[in-house]
């Protein structure tokens, strides 16, 4: 009885080696360099799904050495990659893509097919990237940088990925970033990329910010109607003021110019009607009392932004009005809320970047986004994550990305602009940036020091190590130093000092020794050295006497128009047009170059 029971036994683990028993058997989709399955695209795709066809073949040649042909209805046999809604509906004929909205991914495996598809405009394009980058390993690092493995044998497992993100908007505004393939590959949807139709397009502003002056301009309307702009200590004027969002007959005219200017961008999705870019709201009688009543600036602003929006809602049913909640308007309203079509832009221009927004040195601004996400159903957030006063300077806020993103998300955040160094090339670590916040846009639930560690690896090879040595250093040296790191920082800042600055050099000296026969790796750490030559030039005699008081080695060359010529040379081949946002050229090192030459 023993031995026959053993026979059986014997008999059926054989059985379970060969039969899949209800395990999904993989599906090869190259086999040694030769295509084993092809792409399969509806008869009636779209642009944004052809595109997503072609941008499969193209990844998966590159990655096998195959030729993968695109195929049209009817499709013969099995062992399909089926992209798009259309096509998916020949392996699941009830397929369908409604709650993934217009970005919402869905890759399925079903018998010898593959699915990937998602939501119209650009779900099906990001179903494509999302399986070439979690199942194959492409990565985007930057416009001009990517690792497309080789692979001449690819085979994939059960896959079954339905996902739509929490961010409708995702827009990290750093130049580099503009790039539309890029942009469409790491899924940024904002209003600045270069994103054309096939590229499944994108939110399209009218007015992107600071419009009130656009919108009614005091050259055109002052003279005959100062009662339109703000009313300021008794007088209406319009020198540094906003409008007076109680009078009808300025409501009135705003309107008819904001209908005018949609007519003439039939593309845009949202529609802009925010304050100037300084404070100046109205104190007349009737705008106070709103004021008063709804404890807040916002009040009045909301009020009249809700009337904008429920006035242009029958002619334009898909455009949004967007105001801001900024500086004076920032704290939200006692007792109006938004309308559906209105979108709420909180702004954290005074906040603290060396802390996460969470931390209590952040308590007014996450007071208030506790009370927007409270009241508003569109909710957007415009955050800050470069120093405009100093592009190219160490900026240690690398740390509070993840935890930020992650905090706004958990508080109703729709959408999110991340405002960086966008009139130039070559910002502090900016093609990091970049690529952090894209991918921690598309998934709030991401690691973002994760992240940051997988992208100096991949962008800096075997300089990463001591890349992120560096990094440690300043980051390190801004939490011991309790410096505030705003947007505007200085740079006399505390946790810029000598000990950190010659610390931090000396890793990015090891990092440029360990690819100094990579051309293209050892241009990137020269670029990456690029913060330490600037705040070492703009005190160039303060670092000089540190040096001698420490008793320490110069880490500089010993004269600091040679420092300039170097970090000149490298920053005109970086495109690196800007130091600060106001300022083109690099009129702040003339200035030190001069100091340190009296």
């Amino acid at each position: 009885m023993n031995s026959y029971m053993s026979r059986i036994a014997l008999f059926f683990a054989a059985l379970l080696f060969v039969l899949p028993c209800g395990r999904a058997r993989g599906i090869t989709i190259a086999k040694n360099g030769a295509a084993k399955m092809t792409i399969a695209v509806g008869e009636n795709a779209l642009a944004p799904v052809q595109y997503a066809a072609e941008e499969l073949a193209e990844f998966l040649g590159q990655i096998t050495g195959a030729k993968f042909e695109i195929v049209h209805p009817p499709f013969a046999g099995k062992g399909r990659l089926l992209v798009g809604p259309e096509a998916a509906k020949v392996a699941v004929a009830d397929f369908t893509t409604d709650e993934l909205g217009s970005d919402g991914i869905a890759i399925r495996k079903v018998g010898k097919d593959l699915i990937l598809a998602g939501g119209h405009p650009r779900g099906t394009l990001y179903a494509v990237y999302t399986f070439l980058e979690d199942e194959l390993g492409c990565r985007w690092w930057s416009s001009k940088v990517s690792t497309i493995p080789k692979k001449p044998t690819v085979k994939v497992d059960k896959l079954n990925i339905r996902y739509a993100p929490p961010l409708e908007y995702r827009e990290p505004y750093w130049t580099d970033a503009f790039d539309g393939d890029w942009a469409v590959r790491n899924k940024s949807n904002g209003h600045t990329p270069r994103l054309d139709s096939k590229r499944g397009g994108k939110h399209i502003y009218q007015g992107f910010v600071h419009t009130f002056n656009r919108l009614i301009p005091p050259d055109k309307y002052y003279n005959d109607h100062p009662e339109w702009f703000s009313e300021i200590k008794g007088k209406r004027t319009t020198e540094r003021s906003q409008l007076c969002l109680t009078n009808e007959d300025m409501r009135r005219e705003l309107v008819k110019n904001l209908k005018a200017q949609l007519r003439q961008n039939p593309a845009a999705t949202i529609a802009s009607v925010s304050q100037n870019d300084w404070h100046g709201n109205c104190q007349c009688s009737k705008c106070a009392a709103i004021e008063k009543a709804e404890e807040s600036p916002a009040g009045p602003l909301l009020r009249f932004v809700n009337s904008v929006a429920a006035d242009i809602e029958d002619e334009f049913p898909n455009v949004a009005v967007s105001t801001l909640a900024y500086q004076y308007t920032r704290k939200p309203p006692k007792i109006t809320r938004p309308r559906d079509n209105v979108i709420v832009r909180l702004c954290s221009i005074e906040c603290s970047f060396s802390k996460p927004l969470a931390n209590e040195r952040n308590k007014k601004f996450r007071d208030d986004i506790v009370g927007w996400s409270k009241i508003c159903d569109r909710l957007y957030i415009w955050d800050y994550t470069t120093n405009f006063r100093h592009h190219v300077m160490p900026h240690p806020n690398l740390r509070v990305l993840g935890p930020n993103v992650k905090f706004f998300a958990d508080h109703n955040v729709k959408g999110i602009f991340e405002q960086g160094a966008y009139g130039t090339y070559g910002a502090e670590m900016a093609e990091l940036r970049a690529w952090v916040l894209a991918k921690l846009l598309w998934n709030p639930k991401l690691n973002g020091q994760e992240l940051i560690d997988e992208f100096i690896a991949g962008y800096y090879g075997a300089a990463g190590p001591h890349i992120r040595d560096y990094l440690k250093v300043t980051h390190d040296a801004v939490e011991a130093s309790g410096d505030w790191l705003g947007c505007f920082s200085e740079h006399t800042a505390k946790f810029l000092s000598f000990e950190t600055l010659s610390k931090g050099l000396a890793h990015l000296k090891a990092a440029e020794a360990a690819v100094r026969d990579d051309g293209d790796l050892h241009f990137r750490v020269q670029v990456a050295q690029l913060p330490v030559m600037y705040t070492f030039m703009m005190r160039w005699d303060e670092m000089r006497d540190k040096a001698k008081a420490a008793n320490a080695d110069w880490p500089m060359p010993e004269s600091i128009q040679d420092t300039y010529d170097d970090f000149v040379k490298v920053a005109k081949k970086k495109n690196i047009t800007r130091l600060s946002e106001w300022q083109k050229g690099y009129g702040a090192l003339d200035e030190a170059l001069k100091r340190a030459k009296k």
